[in-house]
């Protein structure tokens, strides 16, 4: 049947919709509906699989648009499968009102995949009445407006845009936390509480997933300064942002905490993780009592303080901050690392140390874990720095903190190192790993306590790895002090050389985070003589190891 004879309907037939197997399309049901139905109206290609995750999670969302644009009589969605089987498409398209192409004809869905170029799933191309593409984003303009964006043209998006560019800046509870269909929020006992009630309270909004290891370690603490607040009979709430996608999970993990939430995989859920750009998990927003953003994330101000940084204003927090610096100012060693009676730190074969013992030193606290590949390759530099140091100055000492989850873990790592630890289990590794803001992703840590308490640096990880032991004692004036003298070496140094390991380019002489050697096969960083069109480094040592006259065994620039 040639394109000709089907004028009816516009470009729809130039889309591929048509087949020589039969022009026709189906519903879960099993009905035919010829394609000529669809003549004169909007049409969304639903690019989907029952194996994609994003999908089932956004598949729900188009259900609830689509119901509420069916009453229009004008728009219609049809399924293009990307699944494997029959068996997974029935079951999918069964919970889909709208029409799809069979899943035998596989001719017409590749044949769409190819003209829409559709390289990743979901994906929701729109055509106008006249069968032209009026866009491909139909995916995010259903996550963010749901059936608002209908017709989807760019005409009415930038209508929305331009309505919540309005709503940002009047924003309050309701526009934040109802939705057309919903003016509430349910308890932990699945009881409907009107948003109104909310109003003229501090609101929490806790975007978190009950399954998640960072969220479940932060979810008590959160319980603690709400339990807190109020029973100290505070106008405070918190919302529960859920984004599982388990249902039995999230009603099972709401049943546990004491505040309110948004209904499962509501529609707002979406969009307010869009609205407050959402990037990590778990966050607390904070939204004052007259509706208006607080503060964007509080997590790390509610580990660290809990409940006493009600009511979270900007004003709360200058006096918090106050308050950190003055006890930093008066920092000593015991207060980072004795708490109640547990006054010592450990040898690698268990013997208690006291900590009045390692008074007046330079103490490194070493965060890392067994199951850390970067703590592993940063392990022999330390070791390494740590014997260096100790030959030509006994006041330094290193104690590990662990962030193995179990015992054998630790033991075996601490059996590798030559200096001290914190006992596993110990209340005070919590207790440490909160005051300097370590995070589990950034390990290995090294935190650098100077002679006379004080933290010098959170970041001596950095220094031992160019430096070494040179950067004793790692203070800032050193790191100033060997940065300067890198820079004045490497004046003197060629700023390109040949090699006989590389003889296709010019090596130039280039400043390197990191890197291993194409030479010796070692780790190398600041300065690198590089080819960076064959990502082909040498460190300088290696690069100029035949020409004396620039003394390299004098000095190491790798690290």
């Amino acid at each position: 049947m040639s394109v000709d004879e089907h004028d009816g309907l516009g470009g729809v037939a130039a889309h591929g919709l048509h087949s020589e197997y039969g022009d026709f399309l189906l519903r879960n049901n099993g009905d035919k509906v010829n394609i000529e139905m669809l003549k004169g109206k909007n049409l969304g290609l639903y690019f989907s699989a029952a194996w994609c995750g994003p999908c089932q999670r956004f598949t729900p969302s188009l259900v609830e648009a689509y119901n509420e644009l069916s009453s229009k009589g004008n728009f219609e969605i049809i399924f293009v499968s990307a699944d494997d089987d029959e068996k997974s498409f029935n079951e999918y398209f069964s919970k889909m009102p709208w029409l799809a192409i069979p899943f035998s004809d596989s001719e017409r869905r590749d044949r769409l995949d190819s003209l829409f170029q559709v390289s990743g799933i979901p994906h929701l191309i729109i055509l106008d009445s006249n069968g032209e593409l009026s866009t491909d984003s139909g995916v995010d303009f259903v996550r963010e407006y749901g059936a608002e964006a209908y017709p989807f043209t760019p005409d009415r998006i930038a209508q929305l845009v331009s309505q919540e560019a309005v709503a940002r800046r009047e924003q309050s509870l309701r526009s934040i936390m109802v939705s057309s269909s919903r003016d509430f929020v349910i308890s932990s006992k699945e009881e409907k509480v009107p948003v109104a009630e909310l109003e003229g309270k501090v609101v929490g909004l806790y975007f978190s997933i009950f399954s998640y290891e960072r969220c479940m370690a932060f979810t008590p603490k959160l319980v603690d300064a709400y339990e807190k607040l109020k029973a100290k009979g505070e106008r405070f709430e918190i919302v529960l942002i859920s984004l599982d996608q388990d249902e039995e999970l999230f009603k099972e993990g709401l049943r546990n905490v004491p505040w309110l939430a948004l209904p499962f995989i509501d529609k707002r859920c979406d969009k307010l993780v869009r609205y407050f750009e959402i990037s990590t998990l778990p966050t607390l927003v904070m939204i004052g009592r007259d509706g208006r953003t607080l503060q964007s994330n509080v997590v790390n101000v509610v580990e660290e303080h809990g409940f006493l940084a009600y009511p979270f204003t900007k004003e709360r927090f200058a006096e918090l901050a106050k308050l950190e610096k003055e006890k930093e100012e008066a920092q000593t060693l015991e207060s980072v690392l004795v708490s109640g009676d547990r006054d010592f730190v450990i040898d690698n074969n268990g013997t208690k140390v006291p900590v009045s013992s390692l008074v007046g030193k330079n103490i490194l606290i070493y965060f890392s874990a067994d199951w850390c590949p970067p703590c592993h390759a940063f392990l022999p530099k330390l070791i390494e720095t740590y014997h260096n140091i100790k030959k030509k100055n006994g006041n330094l000492e290193v104690i590990f903190i662990s962030c193995d989850k179990d015992e054998v873990s630790f033991e075996k790592l601490l059996s590798r190192m030559p200096w001290l630890a914190i006992p596993f289990g110990d209340q005070r590794k919590a207790l440490i790993r909160r005051k300097f803001k370590v995070q589990m992703e950034s390990i290995p840590v090294l935190i650098c306590i100077g002679a006379d308490g004080r933290t010098v640096t959170n970041d001596a990880t950095q220094l031992v790895s160019i430096y070494g032991a040179k950067a004793y004692p790692f203070s800032t004036g050193r790191a100033e002090e060997l940065k300067s003298e890198t820079e004045l070496m490497t004046r003197n140094l060629p700023q390109n050389v040949k090699h006989v390991l590389h003889e296709g380019h010019l090596l130039s002489l280039t400043p390197r985070k990191g890197y291993v050697c194409d030479g010796c096969e070692k780790e190398g960083r600041v300065w690198s003589y590089c080819c960076k069109r064959c990502d082909f480094d040498l460190h300088p040592e290696c690069a100029l190891e035949r020409n004396p006259e620039y003394q390299m065994d004098k000095w190491r620039i790798c690290g």
